[in-house]
């Protein structure tokens, strides 16, 4: 089923997600909504927060994304990216390496906005899986970038957060409007 995406301004954006203790049937459902959801938006990433479910539960596929391509590696192996898309994760936790790059960004709760936005070149990623098994592998490229703004969603951190000042001033307009809009459609 196709969720409706919470909008800038709406305030669980901003909330910190509860660990996910126990995978019952909710949340493999709600997994699969997220999915759907996401690939309904073109997106490549999505946090539960981003579907007003304040838990820490993020779903991402860069599967097939030629233009800007992806690097994943388990127990020090390069795997085929292929395989292990679409990946959801439970409580995922990274540690991030010291070499930053720019690259541009959006974010399915702030439509026809984008900036270039500084992040870390990779990550090791520690989540739980579904299935309730632990996962451990590092990312490099796009999938270590979305892995470092889904899991930001997870913690109430926006994009928006990580621009800088001028980029910020130079969209202040259009975030105002986004939440005017988002403040009236919520009542």
């Amino acid at each position: 089923m196709i969720l409706e995406i919470v909008k800038y301004g709406n305030p669980v954006l901003r909330e910190k997600g509860r660990e996910v203790k126990d995978v019952d049937e909710k949340i493999k459902q709600l997994s699969v909504d997220m999915l759907e959801t996401m690939r309904a938006a073109n997106g490549v990433g999505l946090a539960a927060q981003q579907i007003g479910v304040p838990i820490q539960m993020t779903v991402i596929d860069v599967a097939g994304i030629e233009d800007r391509p992806s690097a994943m590696w388990i127990n020090d192996k390069e795997v085929p990216i292929e395989e292990h898309m679409p990946l959801v994760l439970l409580n995922p936790v990274l540690k991030f390496s010291e070499e930053k790059e720019s690259g541009n960004e959006g974010c399915l709760s702030f439509p026809d906005i984008t900036a270039e936005i500084t992040r870390s070149c990779g990550v090791q990623c520690t989540a739980t899986l579904l299935d309730g098994k632990k996962i451990e592998f590092e990312a490099a490229g796009l999938l270590a970038r979305a892995l470092q703004h889904e899991t930001d969603h997870l913690h109430g951190v926006l994009f928006i957060d990580r621009m800088n000042a001028a980029t910020k001033a130079g969209i202040s307009g259009k975030l105002k409007r986004l939440q005017k809009e988002t403040k009236e459609t919520r009542g």
